[in-house]
């Protein structure tokens, strides 16, 4: 089969295209034919080595794939490491059946993008109806569902993004107003969004500047959910003085918490499903690049150019 293969961490260019004996599955796995494979931004990480856990080499990328069963069950699974490639192995609890009616890029958008949407919206970031929440990178994957489910839930959603043809799609989506992410004053451009109030919870992936205004502009006991570092950039270290005095707090997601754990993944999963189908959840899907092209993805992804659910297709 053929599959991707990093020898030396480093860039997009790392990954180079191989040819590798089909996977064997052991107890309790199921060989899946993959037709599509879901990009992340931890994927980019993951390749460099600056994951947040450390990888070792050969590293063979990627997280997350649709494909089908031996015997014929079309699936949605999590496995691990080894997505880039035609065929690979997954626990048969990290397997999820998809329902008619949703799309393999569509699916690939619930396992990591929809639940990280769920979650720090709902179990980290405690949303309640009525509520501003800001949502940074508001076209990426994340931000597209989260658009979507806060308002659901009865929130006020103000999107912030890099370009005008972003703001549009977020609007689309059911943003309530706009923030240029690239702006000289972000903290006084999301008071004048929010009517010249602090924002109640913020979901935040950017760090560096915008992890320091935006918890700067929080409200009093407000929330900021921080769930990856974009710009590869630190914040400034937090004095717990800063939180008592604001009464605010900062939690922190990763995903890798809730595998193995039914109620916090497949759940969810299916919940989402569900949704879809109803008419009541729309994934953005973003490009799809050839597997042979997972180098030109990659560049895609962390120059921001993309919006909504990246993929590979393994046939291309």
């Amino acid at each position: 089969m053929k599959a991707i293969k990093v020898s030396e961490f480093g860039g997009p260019d790392v990954m180079k295209l191989v040819d590798l004996p089909d996977p064997t599955p052991g107890e309790n796995e199921e060989l899946i034919n993959i037709t599509s494979i879901g990009v992340n931004y931890a994927d980019t990480h993951q390749i460099e080595n600056s994951y947040r856990v450390p990888q070792t080499l050969p590293l063979y990328p990627g997280l997350e794939v649709v494909g089908t069963t031996l015997s014929g069950r079309r699936v949605l699974a999590s496995v691990g490491h080894g997505a880039y490639a035609q065929k690979a192995i997954a626990n048969r609890n990290l397997i999820i059946d998809i329902p008619a009616g949703v799309s393999d890029e569509q699916a690939l958008a619930m396992l990591v993008q929809g639940t990280t949407a769920w979650h720090i919206l709902k179990t980290v970031g405690h949303l309640q109806a009525g509520e501003c929440v800001v949502i940074h990178a508001a076209a990426g994957g994340v931000g597209c569902l989260a658009i979507q489910l806060a308002k659901m839930w009865g929130a006020k959603v103000i999107a912030v993004t890099s370009s005008g043809t972003k703001k549009d799609l977020t609007f689309s989506l059911g943003a309530d107003q706009w923030v240029d992410a690239n702006s000289e004053d972000l903290q006084g451009d999301i008071r004048a969004a929010n009517d010249g109030k602090r924002p109640e919870l913020i979901l935040e992936m950017v760090g560096g500047k915008t992890f320091d205004d935006s918890l700067a502009i929080l409200a009093p006991f407000g929330r900021l959910v921080t769930f990856g570092m974009a710009s590869r950039k630190p914040p400034t270290l937090v004095q717990p003085a800063t939180l008592i005095g604001g009464t605010k707090t900062i939690a922190g997601f990763w995903l890798g918490n809730c595998f193995n754990n039914k109620e916090f993944l497949n759940d969810v999963i299916v919940e989402l499903f569900a949704l879809i189908v109803a008419g009541k959840l729309t994934p953005v899907v973003g490009p799809i690049f050839p597997l042979t092209q997972a180098a030109q993805a990659h560049r895609a992804i962390v120059a921001r150019e993309t919006t909504g659910k990246v993929t590979l297709n393994p046939a291309l």
